[in-house]
């Protein structure tokens, strides 16, 4: 297990990050774990224990901030729910070279979020009927996306939030958190009766995610998004080009 112990530090990492901008430390763990040969289902899973760790101990500290809009995270969190099993189990019919280039393309779509979060902090809506089934059948694909890669499903969570349902950035990135909690937990007992799970991963992942959760909510409130924003996309990008290689054999 001491050989492992990087996990802490790698979890951390990916808590901090994924508390900030509420996409989810997956970013960060899936592919690190994937350059470093192991399965991707193992990947998946383990990223989704620290993912549940994080959005467990992110979600206390911005409720003390009344930053989580409850109603909206309980009901796309659970709307979620069937999508997660989904994604669990066709996780397995993948083959490796087919999930690093589907995941570069997250990646990159990631990217593309990050780049317009700015512009969508003042922007305001009403919740329509046809907005909230709308809501409802996204955040099913949204489950889908979360077990299969492991990822939460943040990168579609935050953006509905606030283009869709006209939340404010600072409200999307906590209640996504909430969210989290519903979709990795799902996806990670699915994947654990699945026999995807490496329980050594897992906990030493979700160890570094909590610490990191309860860090990245203390930052969210300080730092400077836009520096923080460019190194992310930078490295993202820089992940998602090493992913489309290696499927390729380059």
């Amino acid at each position: 297990m001491f050989e492992s112990l990087w996990l802490i530090p790698l979890g951390f990492v990916a808590g901090v990050i994924g508390s900030i901008i509420g996409l989810g430390g997956g970013i960060v763990v899936v592919p690190v774990l994937t350059f470093l040969g192991v399965p991707h289902t193992i990947s998946s899973s383990s990223s989704l224990f620290a993912a549940f760790s994080n959005s467990v101990a992110s979600t206390v500290s911005y409720s003390k901030q009344k930053r989580v809009d409850y109603k909206t995270g309980l009901r796309l969190g659970l709307m979620s729910i069937p999508g997660t099993i989904l994604g669990a189990v066709i996780s397995a019919q993948a083959t490796p070279d087919l999930f690093k280039i589907l995941f570069a393309v997250v990646l990159i779509a990631s990217c593309y979020y990050l780049f317009i979060k700015k512009n969508l902090d003042t922007k305001q809506g009403n919740l329509s009927k046809k907005m909230l089934v709308a809501s409802s059948v996204i955040s099913f694909f949204a489950g889908i996306l979360s077990s299969f890669f492991g990822i939460g499903g943040g990168i579609i969570f935050v953006p509905l939030m606030m283009i869709g349902l006209g939340l404010l950035v600072k409200n999307a990135t906590a209640t996504s958190q909430l969210i989290l909690m519903f979709s990795s937990a799902s996806g990670m007992i699915t994947h654990t009766l699945l026999g995807h799970a490496d329980f050594e991963y897992a906990l030493l992942l979700s160890i570094g995610a909590f610490a990191g959760g309860l860090l990245g909510a203390r930052l969210s409130l300080e730092i400077k998004e836009n520096r923080l924003r460019l190194l992310i996309v930078a490295v993202i990008l820089i992940a998602a080009i090493k992913l489309i290689l290696d499927s390729m054999g380059i």
